[in-house]
């Protein structure tokens, strides 16, 4: 049997075939001077453990990054690159909405104006046109604090747009906290006229049984309830006088103290924010009229407004908002509301002429001649008779019909 040959210094020949290639085989301190050109192999304790502390960082930092903003870029560049997986196409982010302008839209709408019968068209238009109505049930509130005032535009302004706000309130300044400032439309109608059908339904409530009187007062004395509105007037209640009467202004001219005393000041900057901020204001004596300019300005809300409003199941439920019991003043009584109201007046004759303006641009008709000196009271109109209106009614103004097909 041949012997294993050894080295020198004992023990077994590391080279038990022979010496490499190149020379002789390694003596004594050859292992020693071949190590250093290795230095990656050698590995203490501590350096194993920085590698596994860094490699768990590493980790920790790449599930951090995912869970907030997706999977690594990297992963999915190379995985479109190599074109087998849709995994970009499937969790990408996903594309822009393309919003229609203007997408933010407030109607802050003046109380015993038609309100109701435009939020009940809003409510079907916003399921068929698929933008977001937001309603508020607080009916009682038009002034609010400054902390309610941030509050309520905070509210707004993270609501999904496109959306339309409604509620009664006083015009809010959306710039003054930092917001985006919507576009504003509103509806107003003749002062003594809306007054009026203040008056009535606060005591007797409307033709819709789950909102009559004795639920929306039910505090109200009867002496109070079935006070004689000529009475109310001539003896000078407070009801029936400033600031009182002092009302549409205020929903124009915003949430500022002095908004709320009827002048000049308060007359002048409701004027200045009508012009800057609203889209549309119209008169509800034209209110198809109105609708028809709304759809023109805001077809993405307000699309086939028209032909809803016409529609006599509409017209249905559109007459059991008209109050019930008004009576008509005496011609001294309409008289002092009317010298009461001056201010109010002022501003319905500029919004009135500002409206019909607007219609001529459109090719509108608008009645013929200058505006009274004094305002034509009680002209019948669906929003304003006593009794519902007959199904087989038909519409005088056809010509409203041929521009709306058009």
């Amino acid at each position: 049997m041949k012997k294993k040959q050894q080295h020198p210094g004992g023990g077994a020949d590391p080279w038990p075939h022979g010496a490499p290639l190149g020379g002789a085989p390694p003596g004594p301190g050859s292992w020693k001077r071949r190590v250093p050109l290795l230095p990656f192999l050698r590995f203490s304790l501590r350096d194993y453990g920085f590698c596994m502390a860094t490699l768990l960082v590493f980790c920790l930092g790449s599930l951090f990054y995912q869970l907030s903003g997706g999977p690594p870029r990297f992963l999915l560049d190379l995985r479109q690159y190599l074109g087998n997986s849709t995994y970009l196409d499937d969790h990408g982010p996903p594309p822009s909405k393309v919003l229609p302008f203007p997408s933010q839209v407030v109607y802050n709408r003046v109380g015993k104006c038609g309100s109701r019968t435009v939020v009940l068209l809003l409510r079907i238009l916003s399921e068929k046109h698929g933008f977001n109505l937001v309603t508020s049930d607080i009916h009682n509130k038009t002034r609010l604090t400054k902390n309610e005032q941030m509050e309520l535009i905070k509210n707004i302004s993270t609501a999904e747009q496109p959306y339309l706000f409604t509620r009664h309130v006083h015009f809010l300044n959306f710039s003054r906290f930092g917001g985006d400032q919507p576009v504003y439309i509103n509806i107003i109608r003749d002062p003594v006229n809306r007054f009026l059908s203040n008056y009535f339904f606060r005591r007797f409530g409307d033709w819709r049984g789950e909102q009559n009187h004795m639920i929306r007062t039910p505090s109200m004395r009867q002496e109070e309830r079935y006070l004689d509105i000529n009475e109310c007037i001539l003896e000078n209640y407070p009801e029936c006088s400033n600031p009182r009467l002092f009302y549409i202004i205020p929903y124009f001219c915003g949430q500022h103290p002095r908004c709320r005393e009827p002048g000049e000041w308060a007359l002048e900057r409701a004027k200045l924010n009508v012009n800057e901020n609203f889209l549309l204001v119209g008169i509800l004596e034209e209110l198809e009229d109105v609708l028809l300019l709304l759809e023109r300005f805001l077809p993405h809300y307000f699309k086939g407004v028209l032909s809803i409003y016409k529609d006599p199941e509409h017209r249905k439920l559109g007459n059991m908002t008209v109050t019930v019991k008004k009576t008509v003043p005496s011609p001294e009584a309409v008289q002092i509301l009317y010298q009461r109201m001056r201010y109010e007046y002022e501003f319905y004759h500029y919004i009135r002429e500002q409206f019909h303006r607007l219609k001529r641009k459109f090719g509108l008709k608008s009645p013929v001649g200058k505006a009274p000196p004094r305002p034509h009271f009680f002209i019948p109109t669906p929003l304003e008779t006593e009794e519902p209106i007959d199904d087989e009614e038909q519409d005088d103004e056809k010509w409203l019909e041929d521009i709306y097909k058009r």
